[in-house]
């Protein structure tokens, strides 16, 4: 069989609740990878590994650190392991929707300038993780009964 019919039966078999968490982790994994990258990453040389000291800012807008880069990375790598299956996928996208839903709760309610803030969090950054917990939890229930067409 060739590589392409192969790859083309691979795809058709995926149900689309593990198409759409790839992605969803693919997304995740560029986000870490940028926010790694001088120029993509504003004041890169002031990011620090955790903490509201971090002043670097992914497209100029998001308060990132090399720990929250780190999350990204990791989030993006589960999303991908869990997408093996219809099951892990809606679980990734319900279960890491609810993360993010916390992360916004606890964006709201801590001081963006205490020791706390350790991820660290800026409003927009909590803007954000409201609309991927949203999406997130929706793309899960809505695709998660969804069957592949094979």
């Amino acid at each position: 069989m060739s590589e392409a019919m192969h790859s083309e039966r691979d795809t058709a078999a995926r149900s689309p609740v593990q198409l759409v968490t790839m992605v969803v982790s693919a997304v995740f994994l560029l986000v870490g990878v940028l926010g790694f990258i001088p120029g993509v990453t504003t004041d890169y040389d002031s990011m620090s590994f955790a903490g509201h000291e971090s002043s670097a800012m992914l497209l100029g807008l998001f308060q990132v650190s090399v720990l929250h880069n780190i999350v990204h990375l990791l989030f993006g790598v589960v999303g991908f392991a869990m997408a093996r299956s219809a099951g892990g996928a809606r679980a990734f996208l319900i279960g890491g929707g609810l993360v993010y839903l916390v992360l916004w709760i606890y964006g709201l309610v801590v001081d963006h300038d205490s020791t706390a803030n350790f991820v660290p969090l800026n409003t927009a950054d909590n803007w954000l993780h409201l609309i991927l917990a949203v999406g997130m939890i929706l793309l899960g229930v809505v695709l998660g009964g969804a069957r592949s067409r094979t």
